[in-house]
C-alpha cells in the first residue's frame, strides 16, 4: 500500500510541475527534444537558499556564484575571481573580480557585492565561521581586499563555498527568493514538495543545456517509484537498493568522503557537567586502550558488506584520499592484537565474556538518529563486531535533540566529510571541545594542536598538507587510530545515483557529506545524449 500511495504522490507532484509522462520511457522524439529535467536527490535545506546561512556549504549553491570553484578532480578553477594573491605576512587577500558577471535580475555584480557578502556573512550567525576575518573592502569595482586577524589558510574555503549575494536587494526573505549569478534562478519553491528553477540568461559561465529543472523533495520510496515509472531523470539511491537499477537508467557511483564514525568521550567520568548541565566524560572510552582496540579490532570490510551492502569503503580518518589525510595513520584489522592491547591494559574478560577493569564494565550505548537507516545498520553491526573484543555496545535510536544531551558522555554514530581541512581542525582542535557537534568528546592533545596551528599558518593550502598529516599521525602521536584515537572512523559511503541512460552528468567529484546536491556541482556541463 505504501508504494502505491507514494507512486500516486509522485505522479501528482510531477504533474504539478508540468511534466509529461510517457509511462516508463521516452520516445526518440521526446528524448531529442528534452530540455527539462526532474531530479529526486533530496537535500532540501531547512533554512532556504541563502548562502549567508549555510546554503551551498556541501555542494554548489546553484543560484549563486562563488569566487572559485572546483573541477571533477578538485582542482581550483576561477569563477568570479580571476586572480588572487596572499600577502607575505599571510594576513591580506587581494582578489580581482571578473567584469562581466551579472545577477539574474540583470544588475552588475561588482567587488562591492563581494565585500558586502563577506562582511554580512561574518555577522549573520549562519553555519559559516568567518570569525578570523577583520574586514572585506572593495577598493574599486573589480578589486576586493580581505584582511584577516591572523594567518588562517583554510579561510580559502569560503572562496569556494560562499555564494555572492547582491548588496542592493539582499534582505529579509532572500532565502525563499534568492537572486544570484549562478547558472540557474529560482522560479518557485513549495517547501516539502518541489523546487523549480530555470536557466539564468545572465550567467557568465557556460550556458547549461537544460532550460528548466524540477527538484522533487520526496522520500526514498516515492523517489524510487518515480524512477521505476520513468518520471524522473536522476534519483539518489540508498545502499539497500543500489543494485536494483530501474529500466532505462544507469547507476552513477560517486566516491566520497561522506563518512560515518563513532565518537568517543575522552574525559574520565568524574561527575562533571558543562554549562548546559550535560554530563561530561565516560569511564570506558576515556581509556585510550579501549579506543585503540576498537579501531584495531573492528573489521570495517564487514561493516561495508553488511550495513552498506558493499556500497562504500572502509574509513580510517575524516578525510581519506584527500591531500591532507595521512595514509600512514591507518591500522589494519587485527582482532588478536586488539585483544592483547586490552589484556595489557587490565581489561579482564568476565564470566559473560564482557571485560571489566577496576569494577568498570566495558559497556556503552551507541546513539544514532532513529530516522537514519544507514546509521542504524552501522550501529547494529558494530555492536556485533565488538562482542568478540569483550565489549558490549547497545544501539539506541533517538532524536538529534536527545543525542545532543548525551554526546559528551556516550558514543554517537556521526557523519562528516568535507572538501576543506578546516573540518579536521574543528573535529580535533582542543578549543572546539563541546562546540556544536564539533569535537563532542572533548578531544585534546597539545602536540596535535601544535601541528594544526602550523597548518593554519602555512603560506598556501598545498604547503599546509604535511602539518595536517602530522596531526593525524607524526610517528609518535596524533588524533588517528595509532595515536589518541579520538574517533573510530568506520566507512565512507558511496553516493549512488540512478541516472536516465540518455543523460550524461560527466565525471563526479569525490563528494562531501550530504547525498544529493554535490552531484549538481557541474550541472552546467550535463548533456542529453539521445538523438
Amino acid at each position: 500500500m505504501r508504494v502505491i500511495a507514494n507512486k500516486t504522490l509522485a505522479m501528482g507532484l510531477a504533474l504539478a510541475a508540468g511534466i509529461a509522462f510517457s509511462g516508463g520511457g521516452l520516445t526518440a522524439a521526446e528524448a531529442a527534444a528534452k530540455k527539462e529535467l526532474v531530479l529526486a536527490i533530496g537535500g532540501e535545506p531547512d533554512t532556504g537558499y541563502d548562502p549567508l546561512l549555510g546554503w551551498g556549504r556541501y555542494g554548489h549553491p546553484l543560484f549563486q556564484s562563488t569566487l572559485l570553484t572546483r573541477d571533477a578532480a578538485l582542482n581550483a578553477v576561477p569563477d568570479l575571481a580571476t586572480a588572487s594573491t596572499l600577502s607575505d605576512d599571510r594576513l591580506t587577500w587581494t582578489l580581482t573580480i571578473r567584469p562581466d558577471a551579472k545577477f539574474s535580475d540583470g544588475t552588475p555584480l561588482t567587488a562591492r557585492d563581494v565585500a558586502f557578502t563577506f562582511n554580512k556573512a561574518a555577522t549573520s550567525g549562519g553555519a559559516l565561521d568567518l570569525s578570523v576575518m577583520k574586514s572585506a573592502t572593495a577598493t574599486d569595482d573589480a578589486t576586493v581586499v580581505i584582511r584577516l586577524k591572523k594567518p588562517w589558510i583554510t579561510f580559502t574555503e569560503n572562496f569556494y563555498s560562499l555564494g555572492i549575494v547582491p548588496e542592493a536587494s539582499y534582505g529579509a526573505g532572500y532565502a525563499r527568493a534568492p537572486v544570484g549569478s549562478g547558472p540557474y534562478e529560482l522560479v518557485s519553491w513549495t517547501q516539502g514538495e518541489q523546487l523549480i528553477v530555470k536557466a539564468n540568461p545572465h550567467y557568465h559561465g557556460k550556458a547549461p543545456a537544460f532550460d528548466k529543472i524540477t527538484f522533487l523533495f520526496t522520500g526514498e520510496d516515492t523517489s524510487l517509484a518515480a524512477a521505476g515509472a520513468g518520471q524522473v531523470d536522476v534519483v539518489s539511491a540508498p545502499a539497500t537498493v543500489a543494485d536494483n537499477v530501474p529500466n532505462g537508467f544507469k547507476a552513477v557511483v560517486a566516491r566520497t568522503v561522506d563518512n560515518r564514525g563513532l565518537t568517543f568521550p575522552i574525559q574520565p567520568d568524574e561527575g562533571k557537567v558543562n554549562a548546559e548541565g550535560e554530563k561530561l566524560g565516560n569511564a570506558v572510552t576515556s581509556d585510550r586502550a579501549i579506543r585503540q582496540a576498537i579501531n584495531l579490532g573492528v573489521d570495517r570490510k564487514v561493516l561495508v558488506d553488511v550495513a552498506l551492502h558493499g556500497h562504500g569503503t572502509p574509513a580510517y580518518g575524516p578525510a581519506d584520499g584527500l591531500p591532507w589525510s595521512n595514509p600512514e595513520a591507518a591500522v589494519a584489522y587485527d582482532l588478536g592484537a586488539a585483544k592483547a592491547l586490552l589484556d595489557a591494559a587490565g581489561w579482564v574478560p568476565g564470566a559473560d565474556g564482557i571485560r571489566v577493569k577496576d569494577g568498570v564494565r566495558a559497556a556503552f550505548p551507541i546513539h544514532y538518529p532513529a530516522s537514519d537507516s544507514v546509521r542504524q545498520a552501522l550501529a547494529l553491526t558494530m555492536a556485533e563486531l565488538l562482542l568478540p573484543l569483550g565489549i558490549e555496545a547497545k544501539p539506541l535510536g533517538s532524536t538529534w535533540e536527545a543525542i545532543e544531551r548525551v554526546m559528551h558522555s556516550e558514543p554517537v554514530m556521526f557523519g562528516w566529510g568535507s572538501h576543506s581541512p578546516l573540518e579536521v581542525y574543528s573535529l580535533y582542535q582542543s578549543g572546539f571541545g563541546g562546540i556544536d557537534y564539533y569535537n563532542p568528546g572533548y578531544f585534546a592533545n597539545e602536540t596535535v594542536d601544535r601541528h594544526l596551528a602550523e597548518a593554519q599558518a602555512a603560506a598556501s593550502l598545498e604547503a599546509s598538507y604535511p602539518a595536517w598529516q602530522k596531526a593525524e599521525w607524526d610517528g609518535t602521536t596524533g588524533f588517528g587510530p595509532k595515536g589518541d584515537a579520538g574517533w573510530a572512523w568506520l566507512v565512507n559511503l558511496d553516493h549512488v545515483y540512478f541516472v536516465n541512460q540518455c543523460l550524461d552528468v560527466g565525471a563526479t567529484q569525490i563528494e562531501p557529506h550530504g547525498h544529493g546536491w554535490p552531484i549538481t556541482a557541474s550541472i552546467q556541463n550535463w548533456k542529453w545524449t539521445c538523438d
